[in-house]
Formats: structure tokens, sequence, C-alpha cells
């Protein structure tokens, strides 16, 4: 009988997913301190909302598609679709229907978690990303709107970036919708492609969103893209606004609202051009938005995974969303809020400045056969309670396999204790960075391993 072979586990990772180290992991835990602090101060309430929702409930499927989870990973659980999150913001809309009655109103709120985007990745851009949002929800003062951008612009700076670094785009939706009526265009599904589109002339220029707006485009792997089928006329109206930036005459509520903006940001001390700008290109794809939107762009370069130099770009943005929360039921709860990447923001961060991170590797006990373990527990818990990085060797093998192991994980410094040293009450103590070894009473050993660390 022919032995049926065994087929091993790919050891690649799936497309758009991540392997982080710890130096990596340790900047991120440092930018989500310093949002941490910044949201305390700034009053918001920390929150956390389950990875998975109904996929209804975070309103991205196609009710034409067998598998309604087209951007979003899904299953079917009890006749019932399910979807890990896209983004924050859906799950906090059916949080606050839920708990309408319960919480503050306004109600201020801060998130970080773990989304997921079926879609695809690209330089930094992740399939499964850790995301920051901070929200007010049950608002429309426009002031909150305009402390969203003044709080991103503090996070940013306590990260380690000057003003210079970044830059903040604002536009209004109510632009946008005002246009789709003057044109005509009724279509939520068509409207959403023309944004889709729109949304990205920084990235492929107006020739190549026009395409989108048209006909379609083929991108240079060769994909199609089928375009909104605008006519030719609808798309030079569009070129007008969006490419040569002329606005005047066009939907006066929407003009009202970016002159208050622009008003509350320079009594919170942002400055036009410097730190933000008005620009009717910042569309933001998703539908739900109904007012100010904003984009936060980084305006330095960094290197792509072929090594080459690009323009990193938008780090997340949002806007106001009054009809969101509306959608679980009749629930009257404007609404607005932000979103960073903050993995794409570690990417683009480790790249732009040296952070000094201090790795805490191991002070390392050898280990002698003929030794007790209990001789080698005592030393390391006296080690331990002064709260020093130890272990005794956790592996087998002879002195030179500990070594071995010693310096791949970068120790400061190894013990050596066998019975001569136990009858002592002394160690040899070896400094791994410059090979000196010296012998060292056990009851000065703490202070001798301060010196090395």
């Amino acid at each position: 009988m022919e032995k049926q072979k065994k087929i091993k586990p790919s050891k690649e990772l799936p497309s758009g997913f991540q392997d982080r180290q710890e130096k990596e992991l340790l900047i991120r835990d440092f930018v989500i301190s310093n949002i941490k602090e910044s949201m305390i101060k700034y009053g918001f309430q920390y929150l956390e909302t389950p990875s998975f929702e109904f996929t209804e409930s975070i309103g991205k499927f196609l009710p034409d598609k067998e598998r309604p989870g087209e951007g979003v990973f899904s299953f079917e659980d009890e006749n019932k679709w399910m979807s890990l999150r896209y983004d924050l913001t859906a799950p906090l809309a059916r949080y606050v229907a839920k708990n309408f009655n319960e919480i503050s109103k306004p109600f201020k709120r801060y998130q970080l978690g773990t989304v997921w985007r079926n879609e695809k990745p690209g330089p930094g851009r992740y399939r499964e990303f850790l995301q920051f949002d901070a929200d007010f929800v049950g608002t429309k003062n426009l002031t909150a709107d305009a402390e969203l951008l003044v709080l991103i612009s503090e996070i940013l700076e306590k990260c380690g970036l000057e003003k210079k670094d970044f830059f903040i785009k604002f536009s209004n939706r109510k632009l946008t919708d005002g246009l789709f009526e003057r044109l005509k265009i009724n279509s939520s599904s068509q409207r959403l492609k023309i944004l889709r589109s729109l949304d990205k002339m920084d990235r492929l220029g107006w020739d190549e969103v026009e395409k989108l707006l048209g006909k379609g485009r083929k991108d240079s792997s060769g994909d199609f893209t089928e375009g909104a089928q605008l006519t030719t006329e609808n798309i030079e109206l569009l070129k007008t606004v969006f490419k040569e930036k002329k606005i005047v005459g066009f939907v006066p509520e929407a003009l009202n609202e970016i002159a208050e903006m622009e008003k509350i940001l320079g009594s919170f001390g942002l400055k036009n051009p410097e730190n933000y700008t008005f620009d009717p290109t910042v569309v933001r794809g998703l539908e739900y938005y109904t007012g100010p939107i904003f984009e936060v762009n980084l305006n330095f370069e960094v290197k792509n995974s072929k090594g080459q130099d690009i323009q990193f770009g938008s780090i997340g943005g949002g806007g106001r969303y009054d009809n969101l929360v509306s959608n679980f039921g009749n629930l009257d709860y404007p609404s607005t809020g932000i979103s960073i990447g903050i993995d794409r923001l570690v990417y683009a961060l480790m790249q732009k400045k040296d952070f000094d991170i201090k790795l805490s590797r191991p002070v390392i006990i050898c280990v002698f056969d003929n030794v007790k373990i209990e001789e080698y527990i005592k030393l390391l818990k006296l080690i331990r309670k002064s709260n020093i990085s130890s272990e005794i060797y956790p592996g087998e093998g002879k002195l030179k396999k500990q070594m071995e192991y010693a310096n791949k994980i970068q120790s400061p410094c190894v013990i050596f204790y066998g019975d001569d040293e136990i009858k002592k009450a002394e160690v040899k103590l070896r400094n791994l960075k410059t090979g000196e070894e010296s012998s060292v009473k056990v009851e000065n050993l703490i202070d001798e391993i301060k010196k090395l660390i």
C-alpha cells in the first residue's frame, strides 16, 4: 500500500498580514501611551467593542452577492452573517443605540482596537491593523469637529513629529451632496463609486481619476475597475471643483460651515495654511459622512518593501456622521469622529526618526550538571526581587550552547554559579559586551548587575 505523503503547512503569511517584532511593538506602545494621555486630558471615555458584529450592523455588505462580505471577512452562523469589524465607527453607533438611555448626551469615547479589511494591501497598508478612534456622539456643535483636528495634531507632535511633518486637510460632504443633486445623480451606489474615485486623486492624479469617473481604469497589474459611467459634461463640472478647486457659488450651507470651522480652528491656535487647509478633494469614500470631513497626511517620504522612496500620504481621517446611529432605530444622535491607523503611523515613524528604545534582555544564570536546581532558584529569586530581568538557562546543553543562547538574545551578562562559587557565596559575572569576567560576592551581585544593564 502506497504511503500517503504528508502535506506540510506553509510558513508564509497571507498577503496583508504581518508578524510584528519587539521594537515595533514597543514603539507602538509609546504611541498608544501618548494617545491615552491626550484622551484623558480631553475628557474622553475608554470603550471596547467585540471584534465580530452582525454583518448588517457594520454596513459593509452587498445583498446581491451569495456571500455578503465584500470588503470584510465573514462567515454564516445560525443563518445570520457575522463579520470581523471593518472599522470602529459602526460598532460605536450600534453600542450607542443599544445603550441610549444609559450614556451621557453628548457622549465622548475613544477606542483602540484591531480592524480587518478584505482589500488589496499596499506599503504600510494591511488587511489587519490596529486603529485609534475618537468620537463626539450626540452634538451638532462644530467645535467638536474642530477639536478633533487639534487633538490629532497634539498626538502626532507628542509622538515625535514636527508640525512640518504632517498636514490636515478638510472639506464638507454637503459640498459633494449639492453637486450630486445638481448633476441629478440619485443612485447611492453610483454616488459612492464617484466618491471612491475622487478619493484617489492624491495617489493617482486627475487623469486616472477621470477614467474611473467614466468608463473605467486598468491599473499596472492589469486589474480593471469599472467606472462610474458619468457623461463628459458631468466629469468637466467635477473637474472644475476638484481639480481646479473653484467652489464659489456652490452649496452655501457647506461654505458657511467651512468658514465656521476655520474660525474655531484659529481660536485653538491652528493656522491656515501652516497646519491645515480647506481642500475640496477630501471626500472620504464612506457613505455615512454628512458634514465636515478631514484627512491627516504625512509630508515625508518612506521606503516601500522594494526599497523605493514613496510619498506616504494619509494615516487617517474622519468626519461628521449625523445619521449613522439612527440606522439602528428612531434615534437623533448627530456625531463626529476621527480615526488613525496606528500600525500605519508606526511604520512611518520608524523610518522618520530614531527611537531610543531600550530592549530589556535577561541576565542568564548558566547551569552546571552537578549543582542542584534549588541553588539556582535561590539566586534567581534574589535577582528578580530587584525587578531585574533574569532567567535560569531554559534549554538543555553544555556551557558552549548556553553561551550561544545568551549572545543570541543579547543578554548583558551571564552568571556562573558552580560548586566552588556556592561554597564561597560568590558568583563569576561575565560582561558579554566586553568579555570581562569578575568574582562577585552574592551580597554585592545586584549592584554589579545594575552597572551592566
